[in-house]
């Protein structure tokens, strides 16, 4: 059986910057992937299936027959020409509908698990189509290292040179609708970041990144007021550089100087039925 892991994406900053005619947003946004995420095991079958495990794996047990890992390895094997199929087992560690890129995060490990099971490699091209027909996450997903994010998330190019840095994510456990977000925001569109080629540490980092925002925070605040209490819970934590809520939530994220930094605030933040990760990234 082999094993791939689904790491979370957080949008260090995330602009919304147009609109497409067929309604949907164009983006600007920085991705980085910390140590924390779901695992994809694959083994040879002849049709598929998906059995989900880990705290979260019940929230998505009543549709699983149309989870995103079944997709991607549909979708996969008729890209390919392949002809049997995969038993797969999700471990879900990532809180659902979270705005931190689980279920997208899932789709890229499994088009990248049956690649390896199945033994195709198809064009990068066509890989990378495929991704986008899943989700507009997945292509930086699949990638899985920081990138800049354009478009509406698929087009990607390279990150600033990024340091080491730690980092607290908390989620309340309200979901949040990511359309409802959309549509509740207001107002102009944003203009794309001037970043710079890089960074030399995470307190010049978190101090750039603070000069700019999410424009789903508001919306997604208004929508679920618990944001705000998370967010609050960060900013007054010792020694946290940056709190903002990543992607269209409700997931929110603090940045410390080092991964034994955000180890120790998360013990801090920590409530009972909020979930609670810090580390490296």
């Amino acid at each position: 059986m082999l094993e791939e892991t689904a790491p979370a994406k957080v949008n260090l900053f995330l602009h919304v910057v147009g609109r497409r005619p067929d309604g949907y947003h164009l983006l600007d946004s920085l991705a980085v992937f910390p140590g924390v995420g779901d695992t994809l095991h694959a083994a040879p079958a002849d049709s598929f299936s998906l059995a989900l495990e880990g705290p979260f794996g019940g929230a998505l047990q009543e549709a699983v027959s149309d989870n995103l890992v079944l997709r991607a390895a549909r979708g996969l094997a008729e890209l390919t020409g392949v002809r049997t199929g995969a038993y797969l087992t999700l471990a879900k560690t990532l809180p659902v509908a979270s705005g931190i890129g689980g279920g997208s995060a899932d789709a890229a490990a499994a088009l990248r698990l049956l690649g390896r099971l199945w033994g195709v490699a198809p064009a990068a091209e066509a890989l990378r189509a495929l991704a986008l027909r899943l989700g507009a996450d997945v292509p930086v997903c699949l990638a899985g290292r920081p990138a800049r994010m354009g478009g509406v998330g698929e087009v990607l190019s390279p990150a600033p040179d990024l340091p080491a840095f730690g980092v607290v994510l908390v989620n309340a456990g309200v979901a949040v609708s990511t359309p409802e977000v959309f549509r509740a925001r207001s107002g102009r569109f944003s203009a794309p970041a001037a970043l710079p080629s890089g960074w030399p540490n995470a307190v010049v980092m978190a101090r750039d990144l603070a000069a700019l925002g999410n424009d789903l925070e508001p919306p997604a605040m208004a929508l679920c007021p618990v944001i705000g209490e998370v967010l609050t819970a960060l900013r007054t934590t010792q020694d946290c550089l940056l709190a903002r809520m990543s992607g269209s939530g409700a997931t929110c994220f603090g940045v410390f100087a080092d991964a034994a930094g955000a180890t120790a605030a998360a013990e801090v933040v920590r409530r009972p039925a909020w979930w609670v990760w810090g580390g490296a990234c």
